[in-house]
């Protein structure tokens, strides 16, 4: 299914273009979120006339994601979570803990769907976790999960 980009997506492509997607993709992600619109022939047309205002709005967030990254960036977040005596969390940290520690801490929102640990966290240590703020712009924070106490 041919589909016209309203936003930079990453890996897919930038404002503007014209891309072939599978037809699941383009109904349920991309036009669901407003990110794509199918490619007729008033659309593109559309497209095209409104291209400059979407690149400022794009370069906007960009902005604002790389401001984001400043703040965040390279940082480590401490987390406490119930272990066990063999260091192995009840559970594991997700995405959600995540956001709301960093949010507690810097005051800076980020959404969990913007998370992306580089491995599960099920256990205590330091872990690396890639935060994509935008589609050209990253952030990599250390999260150290600590014992609250160990249950006997």
């Amino acid at each position: 299914m041919k589909v016209i980009l309203l936003e930079n997506v990453k890996k897919i492509g930038s404002i503007g273009e014209v891309i072939d997607v599978k037809r699941g993709f383009a109904r349920n992600f991309l036009i669901a979120n407003k990110k794509a619109l199918y490619a007729s022939k008033e659309n593109i047309s559309q497209v095209e006339k409104i291209k400059s205002e979407l690149s400022k709005k794009d370069n906007e967030k960009k902005k604002n994601a790389k401001q984001t990254a400043e703040q965040i960036n390279k940082k480590e977040y401490l987390i406490k979570k119930l272990s066990t005596e063999n260091n192995e969390l009840y559970g594991s940290v997700k995405p959600t803990e995540i956001s709301k520690i960093i949010l507690d801490t810097n005051k800076v929102d980020i959404k969990p769907s913007m998370i992306q640990p580089i491995t599960e966290i099920k256990s205590l240590g330091k872990f690396k976790v890639k935060i994509s703020l935008h589609s050209e712009v990253d952030a990599e924070i250390t999260i150290k999960v600590e014992s609250a106490e160990s249950i006997q």
